[in-house]
């Protein structure tokens, strides 16, 4: 099985060698498209270096809190079964395709970057579920059961995002492993729990475990 040329022509821009591999996710049954981590077993060139900074391809990554959060959900189909929901920031649509497959009656896949749209696609064909797509969050209606978030608080100027998850779904669930120390008025933490991005970046161990909040809109 090849990678989606699209993508996978996009990370040789970045990284020359580099290629996309199908890989299951530990302690899961769904599949991605990610970079191979062999990839990432060499030093990388001052121009690589710019280039990734300068243009992360996160979708190509399956970020701690994504991967809790699609476990999370497999765990707990309750939460998603027969529901409207939208994946704020969906990046590899690891979250999005678990809520699918946990029984969602419609599971919209957002995200600002149209590689990682592509990437929702790949993986949700690899894994046979069906998403929707949007590119602009504040142009959705309010018509969502639940917004489902997974890696977007990794910078503390992400945090008023949390005000406007409830300007479009009744409930949001909220995962991250970056910011710990949030205080609002509408969320609580259900719990923490444990996981590590796929492929394995040797993060710090405190990226490990991942705050899982929940909000519902009066």
């Amino acid at each position: 099985m090849k990678a989606p040329h699209v993508l996978q022509d996009a990370l040789h821009q970045l990284l020359g060698d580099a290629r996309l591999v199908a890989q299951t996710l530990p302690g899961t049954d769904l599949r991605l498209w990610l970079i191979d981590a062999a990839n990432m077993d060499r030093c990388f060139s001052p121009e690589e270096t710019r280039l990734i900074l300068e243009e992360p391809p996160y979708w190509c990554f399956c970020w701690a809190s994504g991967l809790a959060l699609a476990r999370w959900l497999a765990e707990r189909p309750e939460w998603v079964r027969g529901k409207r929901v939208l994946d704020f920031g969906a990046g590899s649509g690891v979250a999005a395709i678990a809520a699918a497959k946990a029984g969602a009656l419609e599971v919209v896949a957002c995200d600002l970057d149209p590689l990682a749209i592509e990437s929702c696609r790949a993986n949700a064909e690899l894994n046979g579920v069906e998403l929707s797509y949007s590119t602009d969050f504040f142009a959705e209606a309010d018509r969502f059961d639940l917004i489902i978030v997974a890696d977007v608080l990794y910078d503390r100027a992400n945090l008023p995002l949390l005000d406007h998850f409830l300007s479009r779904g009744r409930e949001a669930l909220v995962a991250d492993s970056r910011v710990k120390d949030f205080q609002h008025p509408l969320y609580r933490r259900l719990g923490m729990l444990e996981a590590c991005t796929w492929p394995d970046l040797a993060e710090p161990a405190e990226f490990r475990h991942v705050s899982l909040y929940h909000a519902r809109r009066d």
